[in-house]
């Protein structure tokens, strides 16, 4: 039973990436859909062979308390049989593949801050260090076999730190590191029907991604569920408040945003909170995030132009913060009792690996970026952004209207 429900589970993770190239690809001009595509597709190509050969195994093979030794290298010993050390119930290549999923979807979120200007060769060299330098090390802390994370009692249950934060903190990095759009202050999206389905794909695939890190169907599971679709809701809500006041309307846009905040503010508190603290904590997400994409992006002057620091980011970091405030031992007692359950020591955990992943990411990102510079360009000549990336760079259009 519990290897049904993880087989549906990773498959709906796995949908979440195409997800985002739609997404993604909605919000961009005209001119760059197929290559802000490209970025996420390449992330399933790339990060998913790399995940076989080495990744898994730095990420979850028991080693030391910062990384993962090599013993599973190339799938060894990683088959069928359950690993007693994450779960007794389902295959450990179903459980390597359902962890897969989430390294591919991490880097594919990232490229949404460099849309329309970082270099494709640039980045295929990005993506392989980055997987392995990166976010490995960070998944160990977090959810590895002796990770001095998860050591400390640091709770994350669905990706709060290892995808959300790691990947919207590198994307503002890049960001700032590859500079703004020339065209950035006039770009707008260019089909929002096809970002609206996009971000469908992702909420309906979020379903995988929280209630699956369960890894068996429960009452933690089921709580994860609920929580996810509330916390979505509520997140629409107070994006669409905010919005509403400050624009006079709301939006669409605006709404499959809010819904992808609160689903970010949810996912590292899922399992660990109840179905009621998940709606202020999707509604204050929503209302943070849009102050992330709305004055934080404009008083500051990065240019993240599909905002993977304003939701991603700023989502994942209150999500963790969230975490301490409203875990309970009553909903999960593999967890933790937060501040308002009358224990503080949480809290203070909870933003000490928050504190310590943001500052990982952002210096390896900056020398990983640093190291390629040396070698290959890291953004695309001026001609190229003006043409567009999808001709200069690949040689096709999405539309042939013009």
């Amino acid at each position: 039973m519990e290897s049904v429900f993880m087989f549906f589970c990773t498959l709906l993770v796995w949908i979440m990436t195409p997800g985002i190239a739609l997404f993604y690809g909605g919000m961009v001009r005209r001119k760059n859909v197929l290559s802000t595509a490209m970025y996420s597709f390449s992330s399933m190509a790339i990060v998913s062979i790399l995940w076989i050969l080495i990744g898994y195994s730095l990420a979850f093979s028991p080693n030391n308390a910062f990384i993962g030794g090599l013993e599973w290298s190339f799938l060894h010993d990683v088959g069928f049989s359950s690993s007693t050390l994450y779960s007794d119930s389902i295959p450990h290549l179903l459980f390597m593949m359902f962890q897969m999923t989430f390294a591919v979807l991490t880097v594919a979120i990232i490229s949404g801050a460099f849309a329309e200007r970082m270099n494709f060769p640039a980045y295929l060299v990005f993506i392989l260090l980055w997987s392995l330098l990166v976010y490995a090390p960070v998944a160990h802390w977090v959810w590895g076999e002796g990770g001095f994370l998860r050591e400390l009692g640091a709770l994350d249950f669905a990706g709060g730190n290892v995808v959300h934060i790691s990947s919207g903190v590198t994307g503002l990095v890049l960001a700032i590191m590859i500079g703004r759009r020339k065209e950035a202050d006039t770009a707008s999206p260019h089909n929002l029907p096809l970002a609206l389905i996009g971000g469908i794909l992702v909420w309906f695939g979020w379903y995988g991604f929280n209630v699956g890190s369960a890894l068996t169907i429960d009452h933690v599971a089921m709580t994860a569920f609920v929580n996810t679709n509330t916390a979505a809701a509520a997140g629409i809500i107070g994006w669409g408040t905010v919005e509403w006041i400050m624009h006079k309307r709301p939006t669409i846009l605006g709404t499959i945003s809010g819904a992808i905040a609160g689903l970010v503010s949810i996912t590292p508190a899922a399992g660990f909170v109840s179905i009621i603290a998940s709606l202020p904590i999707g509604f204050i997400g929503g209302m943070l995030c849009f102050w992330g994409v709305s004055w934080l992006k404009g008083k500051v002057k990065y240019d993240d132009a599909l905002d993977a620091f304003g939701l991603h980011g700023i989502g994942g970091i209150w999500g963790g913060i969230a975490t301490g405030l409203f875990a309970s031992t009553k909903i999960n007692p593999n967890g933790a009792d937060g501040l308002f359950s009358g224990h503080y020591a949480l809290l203070f955990k909870q933003i000490a690996a928050i504190s310590v992943t943001v500052i990982f990411v952002s210096i390896l990102t900056i020398i990983i970026v640093a190291l390629i510079r040396l070698f290959i360009p890291i953004r695309v000549n001026e001609e190229q952004e003006t043409n567009g990336l999808d001709w200069t760079l690949h040689g096709e259009n999405a539309y042939h209207d013009r």
